[in-house]
């Protein structure tokens, strides 16, 4: 009689810890079907139809053989003033049409290269590079304490640095 007893628990036991982790999955799928997980690209938001570099080597080398000034952003995922300049340039629409004359980066890190964080490695700061590969400290935001620092109230003075960084290309050249 003990026997059954330990027999009949032990299916009520099994029984009830499947109704749970039956339970458990469905809630698993279910958030997962409320919100679609978006593929990363390499735009990370800041501009999904314009292309993208992967790495600073690879923006370099194109910027070098396309002729073309190459721009870097650097931010990062968790601050709220990238995450809000970030929505005003992808939402910008004559910003996306210029940034397609550039060779695009964007970087959630540090790079190697000191010239890339002439006065600090802060986020977001926005640099141009042109294509002899030299780092156009000249085109600089409105602050005198981070000068690649951009808000989103800045975004047409970005826009007139863009502009900037593609003018003196064709006045060099």
């Amino acid at each position: 009689a003990m026997e059954k007893s330990y027999v009949s628990m032990f299916l009520i036991l099994v029984a009830f810890s499947c109704a749970l982790a039956k339970d458990a999955s469905k809630k698993e799928t279910k958030e997962a079907t409320t919100k679609p997980k978006l593929p990363q690209t390499l735009s990370r938001g800041w501009g999904d139809q314009l292309v993208w570099t992967q790495t600073y080597e690879e923006a370099l080398f194109r910027a070098k053989h396309s002729n073309k000034p190459l721009m870097i952003i650097h931010h990062l995922e968790e601050c709220p003033h990238s995450q809000a300049l970030k929505k005003v340039f992808a939402e910008h629409k004559d910003i996306q049409k210029l940034a397609e004359k550039f060779i695009l980066l964007n970087l959630v890190y540090e790079t190697t290269d000191k010239n890339l964080s002439p006065d600090g490695q802060y986020v977001p700061r926005i640099l141009f590079i042109d294509p002899s590969l030299t780092v156009r400290a000249d085109i600089t935001g409105r602050y005198s304490n981070r000068l690649y620092a951009y808000e989103p109230s800045d975004i047409s003075l970005l826009y007139s640095n863009m502009q900037k960084a593609q003018k003196l290309l064709k006045t060099e050249l």
